[in-house]
């Protein structure tokens, strides 16, 4: 996958999880932690060069647990 198109993904991921904080006004501080968390990874893997697809990969495991924590 091309920088550009990965960082638009990421970009989409960051403001839909930015749309779910402003929408859902009841998150427990857990909630927001866990979701601020992710925004911070996908950050951190934005301006991140040079990864192979293996190791974006294990990122947006790590990530995709977060969230899922979220909705548990």
């Amino acid at each position: 996958m091309s920088r550009l198109k990965r960082n638009q993904n990421i970009d989409g991921l960051i403001e839909s999880i930015k749309t779910i904080k402003k929408s859902q006004c009841s998150l427990s501080v857990e909630d927001l932690n866990v979701l601020n968390e992710a925004i911070s990874k996908l950050q951190f893997l934005k301006k991140k060069k040079g990864l192979t697809n293996k190791h974006l990969q294990q990122h947006v495991v790590e990530i995709v647990e977060l969230i899922n924590k979220f909705f548990i």
